[in-house]
């Protein structure tokens, strides 16, 4: 058994997910693998597999419940999170992953391949590049843990939404003025998350455009 098992299923189970063993298996492989690459390619500034545990798995987790069904974006993914982590859990939903950064989608691409994963795919672009606007298509859920500003963040998945489409920001504090100045065009759902062993605040943010 590996030695985080047991923690991370604890911490699944305190925010309410009921993660097969097969689930949890699979988010520790990814974990053990970003640990492993993390080495030679500084791939995420938390170099503790104790800390990635609770910052990287538990977190992105802790949106898993209040996710909308349907195809996703995360854009900005980084190493993966949270969408490798939501498509580890989701087999049955489709996951695009999306950053600029070469050496990060090279890892998730590896790791893509060695699990054989059928649901998610790796994309090296910007967001705001036409021709993957393009090839893409629209999205059910865009998702990000990256952007600074949620007006940013939300200019660049306008492209990819079609008019249902939820954008699922995740952020520490509360953007209240952001949430102002879009709110004659975006109805906005703030849930309050609560990460097991972590002291910070977590917000999920639900954004719909307004019909």
């Amino acid at each position: 058994m590996h030695p985080f098992f047991q923690e991370l299923k604890q911490g699944s189970q305190t925010l309410g997910l009921s993660l097969s063993d097969d689930s949890l298996n699979l988010l520790l492989k990814y974990q053990d693998a970003l640990v492993l690459w993390n080495k030679a390619y500084n791939l995420t500034a938390i170099r503790e597999p104790k800390e990635m545990l609770v910052k990287h798995l538990l977190d992105s987790l802790s949106i898993l419940n209040d996710l909308p069904a349907g195809r996703l974006l995360d854009v900005g993914t980084g190493g993966g999170m949270p969408g490798m982590i939501i498509a580890l859990c989701q087999p049955e939903r489709d996951c695009v992953l999306l950053d600029s950064n070469g050496k990060k989608i090279r890892f998730l691409k590896q790791f893509i391949a060695d699990l054989k994963l059928s649901n998610v795919i790796a994309v090296q672009t910007r967001v705001e590049d036409q021709g993957s606007i393009h090839e893409l298509g629209q999205f059910d859920v865009i998702t990000s843990r990256a952007f600074a500003s949620l007006t940013d963040f939300v200019a660049a998945a306008k492209p990819y939404m079609q008019p249902q489409s939820i954008i699922a920001a995740m952020k520490g504090l509360i953007p209240t003025d952001e949430i102002e100045q879009m709110k004659d065009q975006y109805s906005c759902k703030v849930i309050e998350l609560r990460v097991p062993k972590l002291d910070e605040q977590r917000h999920l943010l639900l954004l719909q455009h307004i019909q």
